[in-house]
């Protein structure tokens, strides 16, 4: 069936469509739900939250099927880069490769310092240097085996905090009607409540508070792009594809959206403590505030457990995807040979611990202070991802317009983005504008700490751009040249995961 022979150097296909689901999943639901939640409904109000998740979703959705129309045709290695070199230019394949693995490594050492942070909950003096070399370990473990181990692994991580999730609605959806006590009057008082330099409930500060948590909620919904790194891992991408793109993008709206509107319902968004959760304080979680509300005696703890499983499974995603992206980039020519090679498992070892090194950067965390550090890979990895949305954006715009100037016919297309062109435009502007815009607080109060953090990254990918397109001569691919053929010794049957 779909487990062919391996070449010798080829990632095998080991991962079953809940796995697709689950790496995706796992991979967004992590601080970004658990604890930032709080923060953007104390800063944007609760219908600013609502708004800024609900375009930055729009946006997922949109990336997500143009991303399922490629992955379905070409499940291949390196899925955001392949995808950019053939339809877009080398010169931009090359360029959101390297940023996409920094970024990728970046969020690893991020998850790696926050799991730290959780961990001295229970044990306030320890050293958070040790506990990322423990949590490290751990990830390189999940890693370095087989993929299918790293599939069980995430898989198992993201079912505990999809679980935990759903128990979350269900228990403030009790509190919100009145069956159980919620430590204050039942309704829909809090949507009411004046705040904000706007002063009109539920919108805080107004445009301005929305436009403030754009990226923000951008990095929430990172790594859902996952699906189309491991369609080239999948067993049948031809159907597990466009099944995990649909069902992880309605998932997470429901996570999101849902977990927006009963805390802002059960807490006031002018309580401080809701700015506390993103520094990692788990007391100040909106989970663990509610849970507590509802007669959790346990729920510090209880919450802290599931965001340090969340902390973990997102870690995991990250390396998983940034090791897959250097090994291509390798075999491509465009990173050192040397981390192309991949063992016997199918795992690109060297690769994984290479990425493992950068994120060691976490290490280092107890030097600069915890918190100083999550916030520079916080920074770092969160403009990476909508970079890579962009490019995902721009790619899929080009491939369909090149699949049709060949004389293809949607109806050959195993799965087709609907909306196209509109998606894809809607994508690609709203990603330039919260990559130039959403950090605007950094010129308020300008240093230049603050400002390579946030913005570095954009002017080093140009740079990075023109740089290579000088050396390599590359040039933008013509719609009539791009090529939709799977890699050579690759057939259609075998990528179709059939017989």
């Amino acid at each position: 069936m779909s487990n062919e022979k391996q070449g010798d150097n080829t990632l095998h296909r080991g991962l079953k469509a809940r796995h697709l689901t689950m790496i995706a999943i796992g991979g967004s639901i992590g601080t970004g739900l658990f604890l930032a939640v709080g923060s953007t409904i104390r800063e944007a109000g609760p219908g600013g939250a609502m708004v800024a998740y609900g375009i930055m979703g729009i946006v997922v959705y949109f990336m997500m099927t143009a991303l399922g129309e490629m992955a379905t045709r070409l499940p291949i290695p390196g899925a955001f880069t392949s995808y950019a070199n053939r339809f877009v230019d080398q010169a931009w394949g090359f360029t959101n490769g390297w940023v996409y693995w920094f970024g990728s490594s970046m969020t690893v050492a991020a998850e790696l310092i926050a799991g730290a942070i959780i961990v001295k909950f229970w044990f306030p003096d320890s050293s958070s240097t040790l506990w990322a070399i423990l949590f490290l370990a751990v990830l390189l473990v999940l890693n370095l085996f087989s993929v299918k181990g790293f599939g069980e692994a995430e898989y198992w991580f993201a079912g505990i905090k999809v679980v935990v999730t759903i128990i979350f609605l269900i228990v403030g959806v009790l509190m919100i009607i009145g069956i159980m006590n919620s430590g204050e009057e039942a309704g829909f008082h809090n949507w009411t409540l004046d705040g904000g330099e706007a002063g009109k409930a539920p919108f805080v500060n107004g445009i301005g508070g929305i436009f403030g948590i754009l990226m923000v909620s951008a990095f929430s919904f990172s790594n859902t792009e996952l699906t189309g790194l491991a369609a080239a891992e999948s067993e049948n991408p031809k159907k597990d594809v466009p099944k995990a793109v649909h069902s992880v993008f309605w998932r997470l709206m429901i996570f999101y959206m849902g977990t927006i509107f009963v805390v802002a319902t059960l807490i006031p968004f002018t309580e401080p403590t809701l700015l506390d959760a993103a520094e990692d304080n788990v007391a100040a979680s909106p989970f663990t505030i509610i849970f507590r509300n509802a007669g959790f005696a346990a729920a510090a703890s209880l919450m802290n457990a599931v965001i340090l499983t969340s902390v973990l499974s997102c870690g995991n995603s990250s390396m998983y995807a940034a090791s897959r992206t250097m090994q291509h980039m390798a075999e491509k020519g465009d990173a050192p040979k040397f981390f192309a090679k991949i063992s016997k498992n199918g795992v690109p070892v060297r690769s994984v611990l290479l990425t493992a090194f950068i994120a060691a950067f976490a290490f280092f965390a107890s030097l600069l202070g915890d918190g100083v550090a999550y916030t520079v890979a916080y920074s770092l990895c969160g403009i990476a991802g909508v970079y890579n949305w962009l490019t995902i954006s721009v790619a899929h715009y080009r491939f369909r317009k090149g699949w049709i100037k060949q004389g293809h016919t949607l109806d050959e297309l195993d799965y087709k983005s609907p909306f196209f062109p509109y998606g894809s435009w809607f994508c690609i502007i709203v990603c330039i504008i919260v990559c130039f815009g959403a950090n605007y607080t950094v010129f308020t109060d300008f240093t230049w700490f603050n400002f390579i953090t946030c913005y570095a990254i954009i002017p080093l990918s140009i740079i990075m751009f023109f740089v290579y397109k000088k050396k390599r001569g590359s040039v933008w691919v013509k719609y009539e040249d791009m090529d939709f053929e799977p890699p050579e010794g690759a057939s259609r049957q075998n990528i179709s995961g059939m017989e």
